[in-house]
């Protein structure tokens, strides 16, 4: 299934995915517990947030790329220069690349690497973030019943079937 979507699509993907692990993430830090919780528990959290927006904005940076933005707007939007941004985000575009071609073996040494089913199965990934997202609503518009998936593109097959 991989080949029927694009790559800038399979790049949406993984940058929805590495959302929904951030919004996990940080609402796990609100609730206040009763009990004093170990020292540095609250710091661990706070770092794991701070990994999972970075990575997060790698997956976003991948994404633009992938659909045709160039280093100087990325570089612009972020306050830095293109060669910084090509410099920052070049090893997870590259990284991306080498994981979308083989996602069951992917590079053990390249940090931050997708679950396996996101870039093999998609379409997959972006119903279980359907689901997700109809979950976790918030105060705007409702989004559908597809919010993430009905921007890919479906088979014949998948079409007829049930979302």
């Amino acid at each position: 299934m991989t080949e029927q979507i694009p790559a800038p699509l399979h790049a949406r993907v993984a940058v929805s995915y590495r959302a929904c692990l951030l919004s996990d993430l940080a609402r796990t830090a609100v609730p206040i517990p009763e009990s004093s919780p170990t020292p540095g528990a609250l710091l661990s959290e706070a770092a794991a947030i701070l990994t999972a927006a970075h990575r997060l904005l790698e997956a976003a940076a991948v994404h633009e790329r992938l659909a045709g933005t160039d280093w100087d707007t990325i570089g612009t939007t972020l306050n830095i220069s293109p060669r910084a941004a090509r410099v920052r985000f070049a090893l997870a575009e590259a990284a991306f690349h080498d994981q979308l071609r083989r996602p069951t073996a992917p590079d053990p040494a390249t940090a931050a690497q997708l679950p396996s089913y996101v870039l093999q199965e998609p379409l997959e990934a972006a119903l279980d973030l359907d689901d997700w997202v109809l979950r976790h609503p918030d105060n705007e518009t409702p989004p559908g019943p597809t919010p993430v998936s009905g921007a890919l593109p479906r088979t014949p097959r998948q079409q007829k079937s049930p979302s």
